[in-house]
């Protein structure tokens, strides 16, 4: 996609959130930490999550959390696993022979029913409620809604975000390390994305910091602490957001995740000295996802 004039803004806006919450209890106990803290502006929850409820008691205790719902339909982990939390209706789409969400993107893609995915991410935001989590924003696990393997299910994310008034996750501009390896249906997809968001009034961001998840070229917090700061001093006028996914360390999170150490550095990175004077430095503002909703 080519440069354009991001939102109205000239300043640097950047907004800090940590994905899966609820996801387990070490992961909460970090992500609590850091919203108390005020070293991140906002965090999304996995409402099928095991250990959702606290995150539900937390957001009672803390009303101006900004907190949005991590819309999931796979389940990545060999041994750990989450079911769909519709009840009322037939998701048997959305299932694998044992009853979880898939491991991958393109299995529940190739799979998946809309009316089935429609009804879940209903009550996958209901639950939220239920629980005492008034969402601010959506996005997306693994990115299993925007279409990546072909199939996209975002123009049911926008009719929902329309109705809730909420934020929704994609960036304006594709990052230019990208592009090489997208097809041009993937761009075109995305354009036509950004395009529908922007005619049902739905609010997005500029830009998407990503980082390879696997961190093949930082093999100590030192070098993912460098690659951060990096990426901060990078930063363009307009809105941007940096997706973490913090942990403490237990024995708990090294039990479902193989490269746990990263979500340990994760959840040290915004509270490191070095990294917050980078952010004073380069002038940058940091908003929350509510900051992005319209009034009504």
């Amino acid at each position: 996609m080519s440069e354009e004039n991001p939102q109205e803004s000239k300043e640097k806006l950047l907004i800090i959130n940590a994905d899966d919450l609820g996801m387990c209890h070490s992961v909460n106990i970090a992500i609590f930490r850091l919203l108390e803290e005020k070293v991140i502006s906002s965090a999304t929850c996995m409402t099928p999550c095991p250990w959702i409820k606290e995150v539900g008691e937390f957001c009672k205790s803390h009303p101006d959390a900004d907190i949005g719902v991590h819309l999931t339909f796979t389940s990545e982990w060999k041994n750990y696993k989450w079911r769909p939390v519709t009840k009322n209706k037939s998701v048997e789409s959305l299932v694998d022979r044992y009853g979880y969400f898939p491991e991958t993107v393109e299995e529940f893609e190739k799979n998946a029913k809309p009316e089935e995915v429609e009804e879940e991410i209903r009550n996958q935001v209901l639950l939220a409620l239920k629980l005492g989590i008034n969402p601010t924003h959506l996005d997306n696990h693994m990115g299993s809604l925007y279409g990546f393997s072909g199939r996209t299910f975002i123009p049911i994310v926008f009719k929902i975000c329309e109705e809730m008034n909420l934020p929704f996750r994609l960036p304006r501009m594709l990052p230019p390390e990208m592009l090489p390896k997208m097809s041009q249906d993937l761009i075109d997809l995305h354009m036509s994305l950004v395009e529908m968001a922007k005619e049902k009034g739905i609010p997005i961001i500029d830009y998407l910091i990503t980082y390879p998840y696997d961190l093949p070229n930082c093999p100590d917090y030192l070098s993912f602490k460098n690659m951060i700061i990096s990426l901060l001093k990078k930063l363009k006028p307009g809105i941007s957001e940096i997706v973490i996914h913090p942990s403490i360390e237990s024995e708990e999170i090294k039990a479902i995740n193989p490269t746990w150490e990263k979500r340990v550095w994760e959840y040290l990175i915004f509270r490191d000295e070095e990294v917050r004077r980078v952010i004073k430095e380069e002038k940058i503002k940091i908003i929350s996802w509510r900051d992005l909703k319209r009034e009504v």
